[in-house]
């Protein structure tokens, strides 16, 4: 049999940009928007902070169990059918959270929306991954502008929340608006999602072919013991990125920044993310075990304890464009080392290894930093436990070793 001609370069990367809608539904809009919305929907509706950082427990909750029934999924359905499927079910959870104002439902609603993620950026990062081994060369820049369309997402929630929001002064609950906003943005997402799917779905029809032929084939278990390093430092990552993601506007808006000045904060961070995808790309093609883990974790310690220390609008700045310059390439860096010390019939195994870890660990982090917000000390202290967690992550990355 033939081996399909490699596509050039340019094709595979607007491939890649056209599946890196994925992320920015399932992080970038359901994930992250969460953060504008949470300062009007906690004055509101009288919330604690516990409650507030609550509901980004429950939306990784429910991304955990998207997580532990994606690869049956993909199994059963292909990688291309699981993310367009989770895309539109993100969608329809977002539009839901506009529909209500009890506690109890909202969590509900964070919930299957956090399902429905898990199905997008999971099925995404293995479409991303086998989009890479076209190109090897360039499989660190085709990883990278995957998961650096998280910062679409959180550019387009930036622009539109606050204009949503003063669209709707003056309307009870005006913050439902910006819920059926960012769903129609994730409606219009999945819509172009559909032309990378379809081509890679072809490509992966033609491997279960080839598969099927080999039935008595079966993939060895994940070599656990000697992944604990890179698993351990990427849960850490999950604990302590997700309390800057869910607390820093409210924190923000505590020190007194205006309205027009936390919408250029989040949309620099947003676009930073974008850009991530080129500055990293050297890094993920070259390390072969947790280097690459253990320094972008340190770096995003470095930007989540900055609010915390000073109000100082230029550094409060910089922390927002090392925050999005690093924290999406921490994501990428684990299917890198997927990449390069797994065969690929383990691939989707790994990265959902990987991504149950991530999950467990975002379950920790919101409810943990609110909890410790309401306390003296308020959301600087919290971030301080979040930056100390990622810290400790990167220790534990830089002792995993490549797996030979």
């Amino acid at each position: 049999m033939s081996t399909p001609e490699t596509p050039p370069l340019r094709r595979l990367v607007l491939i890649a940009l056209a599946l890196s809608l994925g992320a920015a539904v399932s992080l970038g809009i359901t994930r992250f928007a969460y953060g504008l919305l949470l300062p009007v929907m906690r004055d509101d509706l009288a919330w604690s902070y516990t409650l507030a950082g609550g509901m980004n427990t429950a939306n990784a909750a429910g991304y955990l169990l998207g997580a532990l029934a994606t690869p049956w999924l993909m199994r059963r359905f292909g990688a291309a059918a699981v993310l367009l499927g989770g895309a539109l079910l993100a969608s329809l959870f977002m539009a839901a959270s506009g529909f209500f104002t009890a506690a109890n439902p909202l969590l509900l609603q964070r919930l299957l929306a956090g399902v429905a993620s898990a199905f997008v950026f999971v099925a995404g990062g293995l479409l991303a991954a086998r989009l890479g081994a076209r190109l090897p060369a360039h499989a660190g820049l085709l990883l990278g502008l995957y998961y650096g369309g998280t910062g679409w997402g959180i550019a387009v929630s930036a622009l539109g929340v606050p204009a949503l929001l003063q669209a709707a002064q003056g309307v009870p609950h005006g913050w439902t608006w910006a819920w059926w906003g960012l769903a129609l943005a994730c409606l219009v997402a999945t819509a172009v999602l559909v032309w990378p799917a379809r081509l890679l779905h072809k490509e992966e029809l033609s491997t279960q072919a080839s598969t099927a032929q080999k039935p008595d084939l079966m993939p060895d278990p994940l070599p656990w013991r000697r992944m604990l390093p890179a698993l351990a430092g990427y849960t850490l990552f999950g604990v302590g990125y997700i309390g800057y993601m869910t607390f820093v506007i409210a924190l923000l808006r505590e020190q007194g920044v205006g309205a027009g000045a936390i919408t250029l904060f989040y949309t620099l961070l947003g676009l930073a993310v974008v850009a991530s995808a080129r500055i990293w790309a050297g890094l993920l093609q070259r390390a072969q075990g947790g280097g690459a883990l253990a320094l972008l974790n340190a770096l995003l310690g470095v930007a989540t304890i900055l609010p915390a220390l000073t109000g100082a609008w230029p550094v409060v700045l910089a922390s927002g464009l090392l925050f999005g310059a690093v924290f999406l390439s921490v994501v990428a860096s684990t299917t890198a080392f997927v990449r390069h010390n797994l065969p690929q019939a383990q691939w989707a195994a790994g990265i959902s290894a990987f991504t149950i870890l991530f999950a467990f660990g975002q379950i920790v982090g919101p409810t943990v930093v609110g909890w410790v917000a309401d306390g003296p000390g308020g959301l600087a202290r919290g971030l301080v436990y979040s930056a100390a967690a990622l810290w400790l992550g990167a220790w534990l990355a830089w002792r995993q070793k490549p797996l030979a």
